[in-house]
């Protein structure tokens, strides 16, 4: 059996990919120049499967350094140093690049070529993985496949079940703690109530 692939050698090819902008594969080259995102190693435990970078880590070249880190950071009832220790804690966006913004000034979701050509190994170097977090849809719709079943609300009603199912590495769906979905959290209070708990049970017992 061949040994996993070394996650600091493919975190170092994907800081260097162009493929977005240089090569693209679906839609136009990506408007800016690249800056992939990625943190992890082979003893991370926990795995935080996200969208894209936003224009703040773009800029720092820091994953969630914004807003929505703050929140997810508070789900996860964890600490800065805690979140940002790679031994610990992957990141690996769907996209690694910040992807741009729309007319609206939204930003647009995650590139394809990326998933297609560095999720793959790059899950593959991480193998102690037990816990990984699906935030957001795209995560989900990659990750989950066909239990990907009625959009974002029902799939992430439903972690209890996606939690308890026999696989390794366990996977939990979440909503994506930007600001934006302060709506979202407020139509549905069970996520806090009955969702959290668990989730921070789960990040103590493995961190």
């Amino acid at each position: 059996m061949n040994p996993p692939p070394n996650f600091n050698d493919l975190a170092i090819q994907l800081r260097a990919c162009r493929i977005c902008r240089d090569t693209p594969r679906y839609g136009t080259a990506l408007p800016h120049e690249p800056r992939p995102i990625v943190q992890g190693s082979a003893s991370a435990r926990l795995c935080i499967a996200s969208q894209a970078p936003g224009t703040r880590a773009h800029a720092s070249g820091i994953p969630f350094a914004d807003r929505s880190g703050s929140r997810l950071r508070s789900w996860l009832g964890l600490d800065e140093k805690t979140f940002y220790d790679e031994s610990k804690v992957a990141i690996l966006p769907m996209g690694s690049c910040f992807p741009g913004q729309d007319a609206k000034g939204s930003d647009l979701g995650p590139r394809r070529e990326c998933a297609e050509a560095w999720r793959q190994p790059l899950f593959q170097a991480l193998p102690n993985l037990d816990l990984v977090l699906l935030i957001g849809q795209y995560a989900q719709a990659w990750h989950l496949g066909e239990n990907f079943k009625d959009g974002l609300t029902e799939t992430v009603r439903r972690w209890r079940d996606i939690l308890s199912h026999p696989q390794k590495p366990r996977i939990l769906p979440l909503p994506h703690p930007s600001w934006r979905n302060n709506g979202w959290l407020k139509k549905n209070p069970w996520f806090e109530a009955e969702l959290l708990p668990v989730l921070q049970q789960e990040v103590r017992e493995l961190l």
